[in-house]
């Protein structure tokens, strides 16, 4: 098997099937691939995928969160590259191609991720540096105005996003590891899992992006692959002031603390 896709799904049915569609048509000449659904205790009904070649449905009895559910996926993966996909992804025909024979032929490399667009095709930043304590409130807040040149740091709006570069970290909408270095990289102390599972929602892409990094590979982004991505960010549609009374917003505020503080840069 070369690649395992695994998606995970929270209430996200119906992008989900377009999702699925997208991947059947894409260019799967000579790669054999399967994909594992983790549907997330969010109730959706699922039936509808055993229409999709190479589909396995697994059904979580609890909401595990972004990290636990794509570990739940990574147990049964056979592939010797997973791709790691939200469900509100419509993958370009050759973005996967693209992606796995980058990392095949750069043995320096932990993970390559693609360009995203928005469904209005603009550009979605999806490569970043890794974040400063402050970033949050720059990002949320009027600060930001203040600090324009570090809040455009953290999103890289200043450098050219059509050429292959390094990056510190990339949105985990869409990222592609070998199997085997993605193993390597389990968190020792939580279980061994993949994704730290220490965060519930958010930070588990920085996170794992920064282990690859101290583990001596490379994070890159390669807009040779093209993803559409319906990006709503929805934790960050309320007022910073709404913080601490949006589950979301909360959770966010939870995970950055926790970033920080795993990596003693509080």
């Amino acid at each position: 098997m070369d690649i395992s896709i695994i998606i995970v799904n929270y209430k996200s049915k119906d992008k989900l099937l377009r999702c699925l569609d997208s991947i059947k048509i894409a260019d799967w000449s000579s790669l054999n691939y399967e994909i594992i659904v983790v549907e997330n205790n969010s109730g959706d009904n699922l039936s509808e995928i055993s229409q999709y070649p190479n589909t396995n449905l697994l059904v979580s009895s609890k909401n595990l969160g972004m990290g636990g559910g794509n570990n739940y996926g990574l147990r049964i993966a056979r592939g010797e590259y997973v791709l790691i996909l939200n469900p509100d992804t419509i993958v370009q025909k050759s973005a996967i191609k693209v992606l796995y024979n980058y990392l095949k032929s750069h043995e320096e490399v932990g993970i390559v991720g693609p360009q995203l667009f928005y469904p209005d095709n603009t550009l979605q930043f999806s490569c970043f540096q890794f974040p400063r304590l402050i970033i949050p409130l720059l990002r949320r807040t009027f600060l930001g105005d203040y600090f324009k040149e570090i809040r455009e740091g953290f999103t890289m709006s200043f450098v050219d996003h059509s050429k292959i570069m390094e990056v510190d970290w990339l949105m985990g909408s869409c990222f592609l590891m070998k199997r085997d270095f993605a193993v390597k990289l389990g968190h020792k102390k939580r279980g061994g899992e993949v994704f730290d599972e220490y965060y519930f929602m958010y930070f588990e892409d920085i996170d794992l992006c920064r282990r690859t990094w101290s583990a001596g590979k490379k994070v890159i982004y390669n807009p040779e692959a093209v993803v559409i991505h319906d990006h709503q960010r929805a934790s960050a549609k309320l007022p910073w002031y709404f913080a601490f009374t949006n589950k979301l917003a909360r959770e966010h505020v939870r995970s950055w603390l926790k970033y920080h503080w795993k990596w003693k840069s509080l």
